[in-house]
């Protein structure tokens, strides 16, 4: 053999060995998570709310959140509810209608999310949209509701923005090898995240 080859091809040896032994891999995406995350669901600014108040179909109502967080129904007036989860907005709302109603009964519905709760997707896939929030939702999840990558997508340089207290952080996440099976690109996405996908460079 030429001795030239001898280096390069010991070295491809002892890679591929090396995967084999190891089973190499891409090491997982790693991306803050957000601290204000709650596993219930939280009314953000944006949000349309079903107000039912239990045989009190005159005060029962369909309201936006405004964008200062804050909403107004009959004998409620300007409270906040942004922040709140839909349990707790209804046990405020129960406790200002206590002094007009004997025993209130409150329930708060999540009929609509503004962008604040929604996932944003933008870029080189089939159909770029904003996605409602649910709790345990995932890369992969969001790809399927988007339709997939286009032909001309730079998978595996797709960023992941996402808000927190202290402004921005970006990810790198490769999705070309999360469609092909790395499971380690599937990370959890959370209320506000925006992912891009940007073209692929000829």
């Amino acid at each position: 053999m030429n001795r030239a080859l001898i280096v390069p091809v010991f070295l491809a040896l002892l890679v591929t060995a090396c995967a084999s032994k190891t089973g190499y891999r891409v090491a997982a995406v790693e991306c803050p998570t957000p601290a204000s995350h709650s596993s219930e669901y939280l009314i953000g600014p944006g949000d349309s709310l079903n107000i039912v108040v239990w045989r009190n179909a005159e005060l029962s109502t369909q309201v936006p959140v405004r964008p200062d967080g804050r909403i107004s129904t009959p004998l409620v007036d300007d409270m906040q509810a942004s922040g709140k989860t839909p349990s707790q907005l209804g046990a405020d709302m129960e406790e200002v209608l206590g002094e007009y109603l004997r025993t209130p009964e409150v329930s708060v519905i999540v009929t609509g999310q503004g962008a604040a709760n929604q996932i944003q997707v933008i870029g080189e896939v089939n159909n770029p949209q904003s996605l409602s929030y649910r709790d345990g939702l995932k890369l992969l999840d969001v790809l399927v509701a988007v339709g997939g990558l286009t032909d001309f997508a730079a998978g595996n340089r797709a960023n992941l923005v996402r808000q927190m207290q202290d402004g921005q952080a970006e990810c790198r996440v490769r999705l070309k090898d999360l469609v092909s099976g790395d499971m380690s690109n599937n990370i959890a996405v959370f209320p506000g995240d925006v992912l891009v996908i940007p073209e692929t460079r000829f």
